[in-house]
């Protein structure tokens, strides 16, 4: 396995991430056994980022993480935390709390479902417009102080609030969507966060599963997977963005690789301070994103990738016009 480098304090992480979201929720139904297995697999295979949020299930992929995690040493993985989305019993989202005391508050309960001490990298999953960035940043800092985070992360913020950040604590590593049909932060955030020393922890890199190649106009989901709402998954935008695969598909095939293989090696290849977080939910599909560390892009893949996908050739919006408002990252990204 690979290792880059989160931030300037150094944090050493596995290239590839998993991302545990999609075990617990937002993708339809999914088997927690499986889920369990998989993360093992992922361990076993030298991954050593696990990203989880509080919300995610309401606390269930935290437990199901700490089941997965028991017996294995502490020091042999580092757990990214997402907090601050508020959450209904009926799973509605009803907006964001980062408050100092809420920051606090999150935390030890996400200690308690993790089993663990500590958390290796904490951020809020979505600035909280009600509560300025330095006084969410300076409670995570006074946990930092007490031993119970390691690092600061940020998660779909836009520029000025990564500076505003980072000036009150280092940030280690911004999390935001970034792959092949997703590419915005190549303007101004990615270069801001190059200038600060901070890393990239890309999430998306198979844009939800639609350029995984496994996707198709036919497939039908579930009541609970959001993808239901999603602009790039309806219509003509869907039939537009199957079209892209089919031009990745050609590629792979000529590479002999998978087009998902292909996605996530194109985001490794963007440069060594980025860390695609992969989202499977199955060991299956976590052995195919493994494969692509086996995959080198020359100049010429990566100027063929380009040919067939150009930045901005994604038909529809990666949220729903809702979401997107709520973006940080996204205000005067257009």
């Amino acid at each position: 396995m690979e290792h880059r480098i989160l931030g300037r304090n150094g944090l050493q992480v596995s290239a590839l991430g998993l991302g545990c979201m999609g075990m617990s929720d937002l993708y339809g139904k999914a088997d927690r056994g499986e889920g369990i297995a998989t993360v093992h697999a992922a361990l076993d295979a030298g991954i050593t980022l696990l990203d989880t949020g509080d919300f995610y299930g309401m606390g269930d992929n935290e437990l199901l993480l700490g089941e997965a995690l028991a017996g294995r040493p502490r020091d042999s993985y580092q757990l990214s935390v997402k907090f601050g989305a508020q959450r209904g019993p009926d799973g509605a989202w009803l907006g964001y709390d980062a408050r100092p005391a809420a920051v606090k508050t999150a935390l030890a309960y996400s200690l308690k479902r993790l089993r663990t001490d500590y958390i290796d990298v904490y951020r809020p999953a979505r600035l909280d417009p009600n509560v300025p960035i330095e006084d969410t940043v300076g409670a995570i800092a006074e946990l930092v102080q007490a031993g119970y985070v390691r690092q600061l992360g940020l998660s779909e913020v836009g520029v000025e609030t990564i500076r505003r950040a980072h000036s009150v604590l280092p940030v280690a590593d911004l999390q935001i969507e970034y792959s092949l049909i997703s590419r915005g932060i190549e303007a101004a955030i990615l270069p801001a966060c190059r200038e600060l020393g901070i890393a990239v922890t890309a999430y998306g890199v198979l844009s939800r599963g639609l350029i995984s190649g496994h996707w198709s106009k036919d497939r039908g989901t579930d009541a609970r997977d959001f993808r239901q709402h999603s602009p790039r998954f309806q219509g003509d935008n869907l039939e537009r963005n199957l079209a892209l695969v089919d031009l990745l598909r050609q590629l792979a095939d000529a590479r002999g690789c998978s087009v998902a293989q292909l996605a996530i090696a194109w985001v490794l290849s963007c440069g060594d301070d980025i860390v695609p977080l992969v989202g499977a939910r199955t060991r299956e599909r976590l052995h195919e994103a493994l494969g692509a560390l086996q995959v080198t892009l020359s100049a010429d893949d990566l100027a063929a990738i380009e040919r067939a996908v150009p930045p901005d050739a994604a038909a529809g919006d990666r949220y729903a016009a809702a979401q997107m408002a709520m973006l940080d990252s996204e205000r005067g990204a257009r």
